[in-house]
């Protein structure tokens, strides 16, 4: 009988994978495979949420045009504020077109 893994080296597993996708067809391809249709449409939700509010657009216009619950929301809006970067710095960064800090070719 195999040893079941834990949570820990699961999440390791699943960050390492997600760390070798170097092209946004192959993140694509897993996300198609790991995702639901629902789960990545609402990740696409979060990070047009987030663009948004990154922008300075207020919570009503971010409501408007995305359908985002304000619980939701409210989440992103805190990440961004307190989270660990990856909002603030990853997308500023892609959207800049510029690599984040402690990444590498």
């Amino acid at each position: 009988m195999e040893k079941k893994i834990d949570a820990r080296t699961e999440m390791e597993l699943l960050y390492g994978v997600m760390a070798t996708l170097d092209t946004p067809e192959k993140v694509r391809m897993f996300l198609s495979d790991l995702c639901t249709d629902n789960e990545r449409e609402n990740m696409a939700q979060r990070v047009e949420s987030a663009r948004l509010l990154l922008e300075g657009k207020t919570y009503q216009q971010v409501a408007a045009a995305v359908e985002i619950s304000s619980a939701t929301l409210s989440r992103v809006n805190r990440c961004i504020k307190h989270g660990e970067g990856g909002y603030r710095d990853l997308l500023a960064a892609y959207l800049d077109g510029t690599k984040p800090e402690g990444t590498s070719d």
